[in-house]
């Protein structure tokens, strides 16, 4: 029996040796696979931060165009009321003034300072919202009352006060008065 019991015993030594010699490839086989895993998160990790910080930088430029591109706004505002001063003065001249020459040169020089004044408009993007004939757009314009007329319900017949728009944004609506239903 004693053989039966060596033979039994080196069986056990072989596995346990066969099993000693595989423990260490199993371990590298699991530590090779957990670094891969760790090496797919940074490479994930490594492309979300990239994609975030793309995104910032667009959104900064867009924020600086936008910035550069609105920066007159508020200054535009205020150059609106003296436009609007500029166009009663001149309307409000009758036609019998505008032949005299003693008031010719005030006349032409005011004309003049209005040209000037919408080509100023024009190249920085301020533009006149359209309004008589079309129908009320509440985007561009406000209406202020409704008058009896010939003309289809909600077809704008009168301008109070002109609207303006800078670039696609608008800086002022223009005040209306629209068509309504003759009574």
């Amino acid at each position: 029996m004693s053989e039966e019991k060596t033979e039994t015993m080196t069986g056990t030594d072989d596995l346990r040796a066969e099993t000693a010699d595989a423990a260490p490839e199993l371990a590298e086989h699991d530590r090779v696979a957990q670094l891969e895993n760790e090496l797919a998160e940074a490479k994930a990790a490594a492309m979300y931060a990239h994609a975030e910080a793309q995104n910032v930088r667009r959104r900064a430029e867009k924020e600086a165009a936008d910035s550069r591109a609105y920066a007159v706004t508020g200054f535009a505002r205020d150059v609106l009321s003296v436009a609007d001063n500029l166009e009663r003065g001149l309307a409000a001249i009758p036609e019998e003034l505008r032949g005299d020459d003693r008031l010719k040169g005030l006349i032409v020089g005011l004309e003049a300072t209005k040209r000037e004044l919408d080509s100023v408009f024009q190249r920085n993007g301020v533009t006149r919202v359209a309004a008589m004939g079309l129908p009320l757009d509440p985007n561009q314009h406000q209406a202020m009352l409704e008058l009896p007329s010939d003309q289809p319900p909600g077809t704008i017949v009168q301008e109070m006060q002109a609207g303006y728009m800078l670039k696609d944004r608008l800086l002022r609506p223009a005040l209306v008065g629209v068509a309504k239903k003759p009574e």
